[in-house]
């Protein structure tokens, strides 16, 4: 898988100052010559992951977080459903975060997210997450009021404020073994209409459409903005961004299985070595299953 781990590379962010997301091409799918070649390469890196998957969950000391955010029709559903499609449902685990409900609003904007982060050995999933602080709720002032923050917390610092804690909380979280990977799903506004058309056009699709999916189409360089600035304070070594082109389908899942992979890889993970005591029973078990029935 060392080709396609390279090419999850040409997408990592870790260092978010002098990152653009004009740089980043929505369409590319560079080193992959068709959909056909991807679909051959992806089954492989999901063996690949299975292997990993398990040895991880094995041993019990690390667990990995992954996050997803997109616009809408980027392809977030389909990248979990794809990449994931081999790995153990007992080692993984993915959450959906909506809008916040009553309880959610009474709590700091990390609370909700916090409950489900991923126990060690597990892989944990998360289909849009905190970032939605920085992103939805940036885009919609009357959201952040909503919240029902102090107002005299409510200054014009509060996006930065918010990325510093955000900051605080990934190196927390990465120093306790969770790795972190995340994951921007670069969509362009042409091919946004052309899957919202399709889930028009197609009745089975008909119920992904909601009118607001319009309304916030209308903001696109409102979040534009708001995702090249999450970027831009947020990357780091420990909790990069990976700004996968999302133009095509075949092309997104390959690169997030890829960087995946790399991640697990460089855990240098293994099955538990068992101690003299512990082989000592096992050898026991295995003469009392070989002799099991020869007194009767």
């Amino acid at each position: 898988m060392s080709a396609a781990s390279d090419i999850s590379k040409a997408y990592r962010v870790d260092h978010g100052r002098k990152f653009r997301l004009k740089d980043f091409d929505p369409a590319d799918t560079s080193g992959v010559k068709s959909k056909k070649h991807a679909e051959k390469e992806l089954p492989r890196g999901l063996e690949r992951m299975v292997e990993l998957q398990d040895m991880l969950y094995a041993q019990d000391r690390w667990a990995i977080l992954i996050i997803l955010q997109a616009i809408d029709a980027a392809g977030k559903d389909g990248v979990i459903s794809h990449v994931m499609s081999g790995v153990n449902p007992q080692g993984c685990q993915v959450f959906s975060f909506k809008q916040p409900s009553a309880e959610e609003l009474d709590h700091d904007f990390m609370w909700r997210s916090t409950k489900c982060i991923p126990e060690r050995g597990r892989i944990g999933i998360f289909n849009r997450s905190y970032y939605e602080e920085v992103l939805v709720v940036r885009v919609h002032k009357e959201m952040l009021e909503r919240e029902r923050m102090p107002p005299s917390l409510v200054t014009k610092n509060i996006w930065n404020e918010r990325f510093a804690d955000i900051n605080a909380y990934e190196h927390y979280l990465s120093r306790n073994g969770i790795v972190i990977r995340k994951f921007f799903l670069n969509l362009s506004k042409e091919e946004q209409k052309k899957r919202f058309l399709k889930r028009l056009d197609q009745p089975a699709k008909n119920w992904k459409f909601s009118t607001a999916d319009i309304t916030e189409r209308e903001r696109w360089s409102d979040y534009m903005t708001a995702y090249e600035e999450m970027i831009q304070h947020t990357a780091a070594p420990h909790a990069p961004w990976y700004v996968v082109p999302a133009d095509n389908k075949w092309y997104t899942r390959l690169v997030v299985s890829a960087a995946i992979i790399d991640a697990l890889e460089q855990l240098n993970l293994h099955y538990p070595v068992v101690d003299a005591a512990k082989r000592k029973e096992l050898k026991a078990a295995r003469i009392a299953l070989e002799h099991e029935g020869e007194h009767h």
